[in-house]
């Protein structure tokens, strides 16, 4: 672990890094500040970091994605709730794997979670949930935001299977950000609460997580300058190759 002053800056470049990820792509703070704090911190410290960027960035993308269209984020949550409900209340079930599982192992299995995020997303894998028949829906929801919110309890990490879960359901541009953003803060939220309930939600780090949010703001207001210059997709082929390399980097 980082002297403090060192910690600290660590934080806030993390964060002005991952913000402005964030604002090219419109998403992969909470992945990138995550795998890049575990760097220089143990899992728990950086699950911790992340919550208050994570959460504040989030809600404002979940809340601020319908472009005018009235009740667009009502529809949103109608489609997405049977899958967000367990992936947010089953994060305390993962939590309890911090108490007896050794972070060694958690730690790697966030290295697993991260590369197969990264091979999917550089793979371009979808799949089409609507191809199923109605009778599946629900029960499919449930299964996978358990799983999801299990593997966030467990490593802190919010997106596999959760993201691809959401892209299968063909929504559009805006209305997967906005999915995206209901996932990740109600995540946060959740992943608060655990943390707080293991006793390892400290001072220390609830200050360091509130500092964090400024310099994640400026970097997505930075981002969503640099998107204008810059292929967002080019931009996100490099960011699906980082996640790889510092999956693979973390396992090994």
């Amino acid at each position: 672990m980082l002297a403090e002053p060192q910690m600290l800056l660590t934080v806030l470049l993390v964060f002005m890094f991952a913000g402005t990820v964030k604002g090219v792509v419109g998403l992969g703070l909470p992945t990138v500040s995550l795998a890049l704090l575990l760097l220089v911190s143990d899992l728990p410290t950086a699950m911790a970091l992340l919550l208050v960027p994570s959460f504040v960035t989030n809600v404002w993308q979940a809340l601020s994605r319908g472009d005018g269209e009235a009740g667009q984020t009502a529809r949103v949550w109608r489609r997405v709730c049977y899958f967000m409900l367990p992936a947010t209340l089953m994060i305390w079930l993962g939590g309890q794997a911090l108490l007896y599982v050794d972070f060694t192992y958690l730690t790697r299995l966030l290295g697993v979670l991260l590369i197969l995020y990264g091979i999917t997303g550089l793979a371009g894998m979808r799949l089409d949930i609507n191809r199923l028949s109605a009778g599946w829906h629900s029960p499919l929801a449930i299964l996978v935001g358990s799983i999801n919110g299990v593997l966030t309890g467990m490593t802190g990490s919010f997106t596999v299977p959760g993201v691809m879960y959401l892209q299968a359901l063909n929504l559009s541009r805006d209305e997967l950000m906005q999915a995206m953003g209901m996932l990740f803060s109600l995540s946060s939220l959740g992943l608060a609460i655990s943390l707080q309930g293991n006793g390892m939600l400290t001072v220390e780090n609830g200050v360091m997580s509130v500092a964090g949010l400024l310099p994640a703001m400026a970097g997505m207001f930075l981002g969503q300058k640099i998107r204008r210059r810059l292929s967002a997709e080019a931009f996100k082929k490099a960011l699906f190759i980082a996640l790889f390399l510092l999956g693979l980097y973390i396992l090994i």
